[in-house]
């Protein structure tokens, strides 16, 4: 039997701790820097469109997601569309009749959203160009070059 005070998780739950809700290694946002507001939809659900707001939209800051100016500033640059003049991130979705779903889904999009901004994209290594690469395309070019004097002393 399972004592009244244990909770069990659904699959719609999110993964959340004491300090809030955890989005990447080391990266968890306090619950009350989330703003949470339930709109109504335009998606599926029949008449129960017009009675229900399932619709989720999040709202968070980008200073309070915990990410370092690095990782705050690639973040910015890949959801610019979603980022508003306030420094504000905002993410909806409407895909579900379920207002549970689609908070659920909202956080993972989130979720998404900050893994890409943490990984540090990797630099690129100039390399220098062989001396045989270099060597054929002088020769290409030459060979090149006979090919058109010969036509033109051809026509000539």
């Amino acid at each position: 039997m399972v004592p009244s005070h244990a909770t069990s998780r659904t699959n719609t739950e999110t993964p959340a701790t004491v300090a809030g809700v955890v989005l990447g290694p080391g990266i968890a946002v306090p619950l009350d820097r989330l703003q949470f507001t339930f709109v109504s939809s335009s998606g599926p659900g029949g008449q129960n469109v017009n009675k229900r707001a399932t619709k989720c939209q999040l709202r968070v800051r980008l200073g309070d997601l915990g990410l370092n100016d690095r990782q705050t500033h690639r973040l910015s640059d890949q959801a610019r569309g979603l980022i508003t003049t306030d420094s504000e991130l905002v993410l909806s979705c409407d895909v579900n009749k379920s207002q549970e779903r689609n908070k659920a889904e909202v956080l993972d999009r989130l979720r998404e959203i900050v893994l890409k901004a943490i990984v540090e994209p990797k630099r690129r290594i100039a390399t220098k160009v062989s001396k045989g690469a270099k060597r054929r395309r002088v020769e290409d070019k030459r060979a090149r070059s006979a090919t058109k004097q010969r036509r033109s002393n051809a026509e000539d």
